[in-house]
């Protein structure tokens, strides 16, 4: 898959990142991955040392067998790693960190290993250390004294100590037999003798005597220290799992960092958004914007347009997310999860295998046929028999398998494209080819089978004009038009569904407006009845003791009891009744002066799209607009006639500043508007600090920077929408 997809160079990169050996997959839960992924890329931390695969180690161990100290010291880096991960006191890491206890004996063996992997902090070794240090400098003491003796200056080849096989020798030419009695321990290219004196291998052979001693005592440790743990194995084996999921995550988050990428986590929904991607292994990269949301994609269009490649960064960016692998795209994409990714790229014709192009692509299709949850590409899905036969064929097992799968499909044959496009569950998508300048253009346009522009192509790459005039001549204006008519059809057919489809979503809405509405004027009139009665009770209490007034045996009862009437009195208070704002999806509604559709809440806010811009307003802002019934095929969406390029901040708070430059970029952005500019000033840098923020993340802004020193310097932002 990863040779198919063109990301081996790329999987190759990540590798070197990493501390030992390992496939490219992580183990382990993909969305604490992902969260483990985001926190370690906000901190700064060395790379670990290169570790050696430890699974043999471990199993030497269970088996009570002992390490050696270069095996024991692969643990210690594992160890002294993680002791400087937990130092660093990371209080959104501590879920993880705080479970790796490492026993104390085990960090008591670490500290008798210095960088280099040597034994200390045990006396006995240290003087003997010592003791060959001393021994060696007598050696060497001795050698000089040979290089100086004017005896044997005729011979030497020069005036140096040479290393050969560890041992400390003399070079000399032939000859030297007669003044020096030496043993030879090898020759040179040249011919040269590399001799040791006999007249110190008295020294040799205690410096040897030190070296065997040195070696009991490192192997009594060794087999001590494998002793202890072989007591901590199980733990060994945990901590040994958590460096390799480490070493995966920490590889990852330098890529990203060194290479300035993102990571998608792939999510439960249909829809596919690519934005400005680019496949890893384009260097001049055109970003891919992508948005798919049905079963299948069939990409038409011209030769050397872009759709093999298209559909490479389609599976590409599909396999990255499932991986957790750093891309270059926008990190507001949006990737679904897929069970597993299928290429059927490469033409499976093959010598050895004595198997037809057919033949070959049959079988990778039968492979396919039982999978779920898939994303499946296929690349010229015609390759190697009759086009029309195909066509039929592979339209019927294109429906069988898109019932559980999504595929994605390059095709230069219309006849397929316009069977399939048929289906509801279909997306076409053409490569754009640029008529004028007679080449591709690498952009692509939905809804619409593509022409296949062979001749101009064949003219581009230096056809002789003459062969290609007789090969339209072949071709006949009957097919030419056939399929220009089958691109047509193809086109309006489109077209038509959507219409179909708008139609019907308009005319539901106004069915669940209508019952809302109905729903509405219910409850309102049970609220009016209900009020009614109320005031009807309260109104013949009152008048009951405006009566017993006038009954009144004396003129002091009689006040009394007009008190009391206008005391009822006073109580009545009639409500208005409010109606509440309540909002869903696709609703119609209007903000200031224009209307639009939304297509998400969010709390107390709401997305809404107008004139086909986004625009993340608060629902208190928003009224039910009610468009008449013939209009509403077609709405018209007015934009605001008063907006101005430029908004003041200064003096005013940070929320009520953000809530200010919120309003006045979805205005600016709706009044068409392509470049504004905000003043917030310098002072304590608080606005200036909020302001960037939102900018940077603000999905109405393609750029801003700091003004011109004309235009307010630092003090002002220049923003490009």
């Amino acid at each position: 898959m990863i040779k198919k997809l063109d990301l081996q160079d790329y999987i190759n990169k990540l590798s070197a990142l990493f501390a030992r050996e390992k496939s490219h997959i992580i183990e382990g839960d993909i969305r604490k991955n992902f969260e483990y992924i985001k926190k370690f890329s906000n901190k700064d931390f060395k790379a670990p040392m290169e570790v050696k695969n430890l699974d043999k180690e471990l199993i030497h161990l269970k088996k009570f067998g002992d390490l050696s100290h270069l095996q024991i010291f692969e643990f210690i880096k594992i160890i002294n790693y993680f002791l400087y991960l937990k130092s660093r006191n990371w209080q959104d890491l501590a879920d993880w960190f705080e479970k790796i206890k490492i026993p104390d004996e085990i960090i008591k063996i670490s500290k008798h290993y210095n960088e280099k992997g040597e034994v200390i902090g045990f006396e006995e070794i240290d003087i003997i250390n010592q003791k060959i240090k001393e021994t060696k400098a007598q050696i060497r003491g001795q050698l000089y004294k040979y290089i100086n003796s004017r005896k044997l200056e005729p011979f030497l080849v020069d005036r140096q100590i040479h290393l050969h096989s560890g041992e400390e020798t003399l070079l000399l030419r032939g000859g030297y037999n007669k003044i020096l009695d030496a043993e030879i321990l090898g020759r040179s290219a040249n011919g040269f003798f590399y001799v040791f004196p006999r007249g110190i291998e008295k020294l040799k052979k205690e410096l040897d005597n030190l070296e065997s001693k040195k070696e009991e005592i490192l192997y009594t440790i060794a087999k001590d220290f494998s002793n202890t743990l072989r007591k901590w194995v199980k733990f060994l084996d945990f901590i040994n799992k958590e460096f390799d999921k480490f070493d995966s995550i920490q590889a990852r988050v330098f890529m990203a960092k060194n290479e300035n990428l993102e990571f998608i986590i792939p999510s439960k929904t249909k829809k596919m958004y690519l934005k400005n991607f680019c496949h890893p292994a384009l260097h001049d990269c055109k970003p891919i914007n992508l948005e798919w949301e049905k079963q299948v994609l069939i990409i038409t269009g011209v030769n050397a347009g872009g759709k093999t490649m298209l559909l490479k960064s389609i599976l590409a960016s599909a396999f990255m997310a499932k991986y957790l692998l750093p891309m270059k795209i926008r990190e507001n994409s949006i990737i679904p999860h897929f069970k597993d990714i299928k290429a059927i790229i490469d033409d499976p014709q093959n010598v050895k295998n004595d198997i037809s192009t057919f033949a070959g692509r049959i079988k990778q299709f039968k492979e396919v046929f039982y999978k779920e949850n898939t994303l499946i590409g296929v690349d010229e899905i015609e390759l190697g028999t009759d086009a029309n036969e195909a066509a039929s064929l592979f339209k019927v097992i294109i429906e069988e398998i898109m019932k559980k799968n999504r595929i994605v499909i390059t095709t230069h044959h219309k006849r397929l494209a316009s069977l399939l496009a048929q289906n509801e569950e279909v997306e076409l998508l053409a490569a754009v080819y640029d008529e004028k300048n007679q080449k591709p253009t690498y952009d692509f346009i939905k809804g619409t089978i593509g022409k296949s522009y062979a001749f101009e192509t064949a003219k581009r790459y230096g056809i002789p004009l003459n062969i290609i005039n007789k090969a339209k001549e072949e071709y006949s204006e009957d097919l030419e038009k056939l399929d220009a008519l089958i691109e047509k059809s193809a086109e309006l057919e489109f077209i038509q569904k959507q219409k179909i489809k708008e139609l019907d979503s308009e005319l539901e809405d106004v069915k669940l407006l209508k019952e809302s509405l109905i729903n509405q004027k219910q409850q309102f009139n049970e609220t009016i009845q209900k009020e009614k009665e109320k005031l009807l009770k309260e109104y013949n209490e009152a008048i009951k003791a405006a009566k017993e007034a006038i009954k009144a045996k004396s003129i002091k009862d009689a006040h009394r009891k007009l008190n009391e009437a206008n005391k009822i009195k006073s109580k009545i208070k009639t409500k208005k009744e409010e109606i509440k704002k309540e909002f869903k999806v696709g609703d119609t509604v209007k903000y200031n002066h224009t209307v639009g559709e939304i297509i998400e809440l969010k709390g107390k806010n709401a997305l809404v799209e107008f004139d086909g811009k986004k625009l993340l307003v608060p629902k208190s802002s928003l009224n039910h607009y009610l468009l008449p019934v013939k209009k509403r095929a077609q709405i018209i969406k007015p934009k605001p006639t008063k907006v101005d390029v430029k908004l003041d901040l200064h003096g005013m708070r940070l929320e009520e500043a953000l809530e200010k430059t919120e309003e006045f970029l979805n205005n600016a952005a709706l009044a068409g508007l392509e470049e504004v500019i905000i003043y917030h000033g310098l002072g304590k840098g608080i606005l200036a600090k909020g302001v960037t923020e939102l900018l940077k993340n603000h999905p109405l802004v393609k750029s801003f920077k700091d003004a011109p020193p004309n235009m307010g310097g630092f003090g002002a932002k220049l923003i490009k929408l």
